[in-house]
């Protein structure tokens, strides 16, 4: 179920890791009902999109004037960067969006930059050129765990090689291995998508990478479970997990933070070893 809602909630919040800032929304909820997703067990029945784009780039574009980061910094060497979709794939919703308006803002202000994740391969987006304005990150795991955590999302493989599309067209492009979960032979699945990466990307001096490993939560497990949403038994392994409370005070769980120091070492040493020039910006 798709609604317009005039955005109300003006607040930008700081990021720090995939981008500067978190836009107020365009979007809320998603389409795709991924196992892991966090937005399903805030949004069950469907999308809301907000109808007040201007309020929502007028905010932003007063928000870079007086906004206080330090560059160049990981998130990007010049712009304040500005995740537009945290709350929702833009990607996969773009026909609901003013989305040409959106890039063409970006494109044309001198300081702040559009970023997001997706697991679509969005094709209305090549007709528009943002020269490098806008970041797409492609999100990326496992062919045969993406098929049973995502299956309504775009094939690993197409993603990758959307990645040198979108590159042309103007776009920034990065990588999003997230989330990584954990599981048995986990390490050679990731070893041959690294491989795959190395083989399919040939800008490999523009493509960098953020990494996340899992954070699941008891609400949607139990949703999960409930709805028998497939990959349940990957992503809910209380043996090996703690709670953590999120940055909002709820209750997440992680993989035991000593399991996962060490999973992030593993992880680093295996992308190091095969995809060098895929430059992590940051991983947790």
């Amino acid at each position: 179920m798709i609604t317009k809602v005039k955005r109300k909630s003006m607040v930008i919040r700081p990021s720090g890791r995939s981008s500067d800032f978190i836009s107020p929304s365009f979007g809320y909820g998603c389409l795709l009902n991924c196992s892991y997703c966090y937005m399903k067990r805030h949004t069950p029945k469907g999308l809301s999109v907000a109808e007040n784009t201007n309020d929502i780039l007028t905010e932003i574009s007063n928000h870079a004037f007086f906004a206080t980061v330090n560059k160049p910094n990981q998130t990007d060497s010049e712009y304040v960067t500005y995740d537009i979709a945290c709350n929702e794939d833009f990607a996969l919703h773009a026909k609901y969006h003013e989305w040409e308006k959106i890039f063409e803002f970006f494109k044309n202000h001198p300081i702040a930059k559009a970023t997001f994740a997706t697991k679509i391969i969005p094709e209305v987006f090549l007709k528009y050129n943002p020269q490098n304005k806008v970041r797409i990150r492609f999100s990326l795991m496992p062919q045969k765990i993406s098929s049973i955590l995502e299956p309504n999302t775009s094939k690993i493989e197409d993603r990758i090689l959307a990645v040198e599309r979108f590159i042309h067209a103007g776009y920034d492009v990065h990588l999003n291995f997230s989330p990584v979960v954990y599981y048995k032979g986990w390490e050679n699945d990731y070893a041959e998508l690294f491989h795959l990466v190395d083989s399919l990307v040939t800008y490999k001096d523009k493509v960098k990478a953020e990494v996340i490993f899992l954070t699941h939560n008891a609400k949607k497990h139990w949703n999960n479970l409930e709805n028998n949403v497939p990959g349940e038994e990957l992503l809910w392994t209380p043996d090996i997990q703690e709670v953590k409370k999120s940055q909002y005070g709820g209750d997440n769980v992680r993989y035991k933070l000593g399991l996962k120091s060490d999973l992030i070492a593993q992880f680093k040493d295996i992308h190091g070893s095969i995809i060098p020039w895929n430059t992590i910006r940051y991983i947790f």
